[in-house]
């Protein structure tokens, strides 16, 4: 990325925003959408829609200590009989789906989420692993089964359950090598925790290694992130997600414990940003929607040349469209034409599921001008283009009469070569990613102009 850019000019787009891993986003759910209508949804899914395939995001919602930039549904706990008890309600969540939905379909995405999963020991893995497996018992051969890790808890034990439970890929939390930034965000985690937990990785096989790191932290420079760039590649992940950090002090408290004057403006942020994507794609490595990166041999960015990338609650994938079915604390659900999410405190969670229901919190149901704009803001967060054609085909519609609004509210970001829209198509630039958020707000019909409390800034 080499090109002149004038950041003056762009960081006029710093400003809340969704990140969009659904849309409508989970600021839209509604209370009224309950257990009844997950169950009619259920319904709809094995029928309607019963050639899709299923994707698993389990939430393991525990972790010994707080991060201060962590922005994740998480319990604090040093208890093993709260880890105990929890598994004893996933076992009743998992009986309640085998009675509310067809759980024989075939599973092509498998994901432990958290908190932090490995705060689990070897044997409880195991057994929420065996209980998963009991229910949902059509596991496909090419199924992407991952898990997210902590190398500061990540044992010989936990690694080899994982492997004979048929992990294939696991995601580090790596954030940043800076030990200044790492003190101020509570995560000390020197280099050398990382790099063994990456060698006790591959000697298990395990074929697809993700580290997450984040840019916008405190006392952050670009001189010190480029440093933490050099140490990655000393370990050679096949992927990389790069998050902006989203500073949200009003949604979790732990954030307020980060000073906000130690934290990059927009300007370096973006800086930040543009140096990133040079660094890691003249090192072999392709920029993956507006987040990712992965090697150029990977299977990301083969789907991403043939515009067949996709994006849900587990990141990007090249499996397509599944239905998702999400298990356990706060976890969310995404069909067709809905999202669920259930209960964030363990509480009503547990309630629910001693009275015999699934433990939805709120939901939304998707009508067809929801569905169509899905389709559209999905496209340019994965694949950075749309097809007009093809968008107009598949929906009934004539792309530049239906977003004939959407497409001159555009024309300033044109006139900034942040994209081209041409007769049939619209395509983002190498610029334009970096404000990929922006470039998606346009399409999105819920936004309003009260956006401060509800959405971190885009830059």
């Amino acid at each position: 990325m080499s090109e002149k850019i004038d950041f003056e000019k762009l960081a006029k787009y710093s400003k809340p925003g969704p990140r969009y891993t659904s849309y409508p986003t989970a600021n839209e759910f509604k209370k009224d959408f309950d257990s009844s209508m997950l169950l009619q949804a259920f319904n709809r899914a094995d029928s309607i829609y019963k050639d899709k395939n299923l994707s698993l995001y389990v939430h393991l919602p525990f972790c010994k200590s707080a991060c201060y930039f962590c922005g994740c549904n998480v319990i604090y706990t040093s208890k093993e009989d709260k880890k105990d008890r929890y598994i004893s309600y996933l076992q009743k969540e998992l009986n309640m789906l085998a009675e509310s939905m067809n759980t024989k379909r075939e599973v092509i995405q498998f994901h432990f989420g958290g908190g932090t999963p490995t705060f689990f020991n070897a044997t409880q893995l195991q057994q929420i692993m065996n209980m998963i497996r009991n229910i949902f018992i059509n596991f496909s051969n090419q199924c992407e089964i991952s898990c997210e890790i902590d190398p500061r808890h990540f044992t010989q034990e936990q690694m080899k359950v994982l492997s004979d439970c048929g992990f294939n890929r696991v995601s580090f939390g790596v954030q940043d090598f800076d030990s200044d930034v790492q003190q101020q965000i509570n995560r000390i985690q020197p280099f050398d925790i990382v790099r063994n937990s990456v060698e006790l990785a591959r000697k298990y096989g395990i074929k697809s290694i993700n580290f997450d790191l984040i840019y916008g932290l405190p006392k952050q420079n670009e001189e010190s992130f480029q440093d933490t760039l050099r140490s990655v590649l000393k370990l050679s992940p096949d992927r990389l997600a790069i998050f902006n950090y989203a500073h949200v002090p009003w949604v979790k408290k732990t954030m307020r414990k980060i000073d906000e004057s130690s934290l990059p403006i927009p300007k370096q942020k973006l800086q930040i940003l543009k140096n990133t994507i040079s660094f890691l794609t003249s090192n072999g490595y392709d920029m993956i929607g507006m987040d990712h990166f992965a090697k150029k041999s990977d299977e990301l960015c083969k789907a991403q040349r043939k515009g067949e990338l996709r994006r849900n609650f587990q990141g990007y994938t090249t499996k397509g469209f599944s239905q998702t079915i999400g298990i356990g604390l706060t976890s969310i659900g995404e069909g067709v034409d809905y999202y669920t999410q259930n209960f964030k405190d363990m509480t009503s969670y547990e309630q629910a599921l001693d009275n015999g229901i699934l433990p939805v919190a709120q939901g939304i149901m998707l009508d067809l001008e929801d569905i169509l704009r899905k389709e559209v803001i999905m496209g340019l967060m994965n694949n950075s283009k749309l097809d007009f054609d093809s968008i107009s085909h598949e929906f009934s519609i004539d792309f530049h009469t239906h977003f004939e609004h959407e497409l001159e509210q555009l024309k300033p970001m044109q006139d900034l070569e942040l994209l081209e829209i041409n007769d049939n198509s619209l395509e983002v630039t190498s610029t334009g990613k970096m404000l990929i958020r922006n470039i998606a707000m346009v399409f999105d019909t819920y936004l309003t102009n009260n956006l401060v409390k509800q959405f971190s800034k885009t830059i």
